[in-house]
């Protein structure tokens, strides 16, 4: 598949909950290389759950939880032999941009490891040029609908 930085308009995956992984698995082969992706949709839509699946294919051993009061979580894998990290941050209960700077967050988005956001409206000025925004809407009890889109 060719990565997402090659399209030029948005892509779609559908994600029914009982193929979850296989989504994942897709989504992780269309962003190659790519290490911040910005999770935006309502309360339920499956944002925490998806990263869930996401850090399962990268065989996150952690447990993987929503970080909504933590603000940040941080998880590791093994890639090509090495020890890598995911910062899995949730900026839902933070008022604005300050308050995600004062919590860390420009720190892990510069810091050249993965970082799966949700809720990045919160701050959109501190998100670097490369973040790719995924957008996430539900479709039924059972369904999701993922859309990716390359802002810049």
């Amino acid at each position: 598949m060719m990565p997402i930085s090659q399209y030029l308009c948005k892509v779609e995956i559908i994600i029914n909950k009982e193929k979850i992984h296989e989504a994942a698995i897709q989504f992780l082969d269309l962003v190659g290389n790519k290490k911040i992706v910005a999770f935006q949709g309502e309360l339920g839509s499956g944002k925490t759950s998806f990263i869930h699946a996401l850090c399962s294919v990268k065989k996150v051993k952690d447990l993987v939880s929503s970080p909504s009061f933590s603000i940040i979580n941080e998880y590791e894998f093994i890639e090509a032999g090495e020890i890598r990290k995911i910062f899995h941050i949730d900026l839902y209960r933070l008022k604005n941009e300050e308050e995600v700077i004062r919590a860390g967050v420009e720190d892990c988005l510069y810091s050249n490891h993965i970082c799966f956001v949700e809720w990045p409206d919160k701050a959109p000025a501190i998100f670097p040029d490369e973040t790719i925004y995924v957008f996430l809407e539900v479709v039924d009890e059972q369904t999701r609908r993922l859309v990716i889109k390359k802002i810049n």
